[in-house]
């Protein structure tokens, strides 16, 4: 490992240390963690540094349009077992975030890498990974990723021939066509709550056959895989028929599928899966989703959700009726600018809950609600919304930069 060879050259430890400089200034000026510029910075001045640095660490990369920060940090608890892991915890997902991260520790043995899903042939390429971990593929940010089958292929492409174990979602068609050129896949049955973007076949483009969980093209044959990993209600079921309990703080029936998958990843480390999924429990919160704060007199409880998989992910683990429910939706450039996505969205979910709507597009959320049937307020801030829900506990829900406008605002 890195502490019996150095791998980097003088460059690259200039590159390191110039990086470094520069994330310390961006904090100190107060610009966040710092973590992108300075990768920037670290990999002009070496390109080769992301693949030099991966050098000495068993990598795992995560893929995925939803679950990956999650994911990754229930991977990096798992795989603390085994020795001493680095990991982009803060989600900093493309090459200039990774390298940053990776440039932070040079003790670690592993590292588990969240990786955005355009990125992810080229970073897998750069960290000759051990293991890759692909979940789910749906529609985000419409303005700037190309539709999901495009991205499928630009993965299946870039896995082809990769020497890397794949640990693939085998209820996601998308997931499973990406995966099948590798030579090397662990199935894992994690469940696929949302199937808009699954009912052509990948392979072909028939019609895709979904009976009960099973699904299958009629046309060419494209199926389901037999998985040798599943979710079965509270249990990991692992490739001998050993089922093991799900220790989670972190809420909601995604979150026990990704704990399936970081089960498997754990187990091609050797890490079994009793002793992953009790590390698991450590996390409460992943980098502020799931966090419960107080702010006037309220509990506010903090939920990401992205695009239309996450929003209906994210419905199904709230509060019942009438817990308040608050909205926030902005669409910055993090976002992606088109909100047209909030109609693949089923807002009658929320039936019987009060609803607020505030962030930058909120009159864009009003009208989707206004054609769902739903009763909601329009607010200016999140301030005036909390104050018009009862004492107690409200569920706030909100995208990219909305949350992070959130967790500033009611100092998470």
């Amino acid at each position: 490992m890195s502490g019996n060879s150095d791998p980097l050259t003088p460059r690259a430890k200039l590159a390191v240390t110039a990086g470094k400089a520069v994330a310390a200034a961006s904090r100190a000026a107060g610009r966040g963690s710092g973590s992108v510029i300075g990768g920037k910075v670290a990999l002009r001045l070496d390109p080769d540094l992301l693949a030099r640095l991966a050098q000495s660490l068993d990598v795992v990369l995560v893929s995925a349009t939803n679950g990956k920060t999650t994911t990754t940090r229930l991977i990096a608890e798992a795989l603390r077992a085994a020795g001493p892991v680095v990991s982009n915890a803060l989600g900093a997902n493309m090459p200039a975030g990774i390298t940053s991260a990776l440039a932070g520790n040079s003790d670690a043995r592993y590292g588990v890498i969240e990786v955005d899903e355009k990125y992810l042939a080229g970073v897998a390429r750069d960290t000759d990974p051990k293991c890759i971990a692909l979940l789910n593929l749906s529609r985000d940010q419409l303005d700037r990723a190309a539709e999901t089958r495009m991205l499928a292929e630009n993965w299946r492409e870039g896995l082809a021939g990769s020497k890397a174990v794949v640990v693939a979602n085998a209820d996601d068609p998308l997931v499973v066509w990406a995966a099948s050129s590798s030579p090397n896949v662990i199935w894992v049955a994690a469940g696929q709550m949302w199937k808009d973007d699954a009912w052509s076949c990948p392979s072909c483009g028939g019609v895709m056959q979904r009976p009960g969980d099973d699904w299958f093209c009629g046309e060419c044959g494209f199926r389901r895989p037999t998985p040798s990993w599943s979710l079965s209600g509270d249990h990991v079921l692992d490739p001998h028929g050993s089922a093991w309990p799900i220790h989670l703080q972190l809420p909601g029936r995604a979150n026990k599928a990704n704990a399936t998958s970081s089960a498997a990843v754990a187990a091609v480390f050797g890490v079994p899966p009793q002793v992953a999924l009790e590390r698991m429990y450590q996390v409460q919160a992943v980098a502020g989703r799931y966090d419960v704060v107080q702010f006037k007199d309220r509990d506010l409880r903090l939920l990401l959700a992205k695009n239309p998989a996450g929003w209906l992910e994210t419905f199904s683990l709230i509060d019942p009726p009438p817990t308040p429910v608050i909205l926030s939706v902005n669409a910055r450039g993090a976002d992606g600018t088109d909100t047209s996505w909030l109609w693949d969205v089923d807002y009658t979910r929320l039936t019987g809950h009060p609803i607020c709507v505030i962030g930058d597009r909120k009159l864009d959320l009003a009208v989707r609600l206004e054609v769902a049937n739903q009763h909601f307020q329009v607010c200016d801030d999140v301030d005036q919304a909390v104050q018009m829900c009862p004492p107690g506990r409200i569920e706030v829900i909100a995208n990219y930069t909305a949350f992070q406008d959130l967790r500033r605002r009611v100092g998470n």
